[in-house]
């Protein structure tokens, strides 16, 4: 149950166990893809490496009513690097490049930034786990004022600064085209 020709015996060992533990006891906000309700899946259950999620909109927030695929994609080095996420679910905010990637500092590989606008400290360090990032996630949707110092979607930090309405209208559009979707 590993991706064939990659990761380490304990890179596998330590994705089976936050799995298991996440099906234990599953973060608040996020549910599983296809098999369960409530818990993370894999893609392919030979391949501990690809995780499909189901954000559920924050209460309260813009995206309070979504429902939002996304995958989770671990380097055969995690946990020494992070895992990317990607939203499948079309998107509409600043820390969200328009292709679905999320960019949260935690997503971020070690190191100092190179532009400065993160401390190392807020990177990606190895004891970060899969349940750190669901919240770091969940944080993010739930922001009244999401960061604009370095949008990952130009346009969506652009609608933010000069037309907040719309910006609000198209998030809650989408949050309930999200809903039918699912």
């Amino acid at each position: 149950m590993s991706k064939p020709g990659t990761g380490s015996a304990s890179n596998t060992l330590l994705l089976r166990r936050q799995l298991t533990e996440l099906t234990k006891r599953p973060v608040e906000g996020f549910s599983a893809g296809q098999s369960s309700p409530f818990l993370p899946c894999l893609v392919d259950d030979d391949n501990l490496y690809e995780w499909e999620i189901l954000v559920i909109g924050p209460p309260d927030t813009l995206y309070e009513g979504g429902f939002y695929k996304a995958r989770l994609s671990f380097p055969p080095e995690f946990p020494l690097l992070p895992p990317k996420m990607r939203f499948l679910t079309q998107m509409w905010h600043p820390n969200i490049y328009p292709d679905g990637t999320v960019c949260v500092s935690i997503l971020h590989a070690p190191g100092d930034d190179q532009y400065g606008y993160e401390d190392a400290g807020e990177r990606w360090m190895p004891v970060h786990t899969v349940e750190s990032i669901l919240i770091s996630v969940i944080s993010l949707l739930s922001s009244d004022t999401p960061n604009l110092d370095s949008p990952a979607n130009v346009d969506a930090a652009k609608e933010v600064r000069t037309d907040i309405d719309g910006y609000r209208k198209k998030v809650r559009r989408l949050a309930r085209r999200s809903a039918e979707d699912a």
